[in-house]
């Protein structure tokens, strides 16, 4: 019985290890997650601020209406 008692105690150490293991893991993906997050979102906004200038020059182009670009 003590020898199956020592394998089930190695057996718990190693999956306390694993356990140990991904936890570490899963906060190194958190944290990567969380700057592509914000990595994103910065993009994003640059995008949309670029977008923005180009509105405004395609309405500064001659012969362009209000509102609606030059065809």
């Amino acid at each position: 019985m003590s020898s199956r008692l020592q394998d089930l105690a190695a057996r718990t150490e190693r999956l306390v290890l694993r356990h140990e293991e991904l936890q570490r893991t899963n906060a190194l993906l958190v944290q990567q997650l969380d700057a592509v997050t914000t990595e994103r979102d910065s993009l994003r906004s640059r995008l949309a601020a670029a977008r923005h200038r180009i509105d405004v020059l395609i309405e500064r182009l001659p012969g362009a209406a209000p509102g609606q670009p030059d065809a």
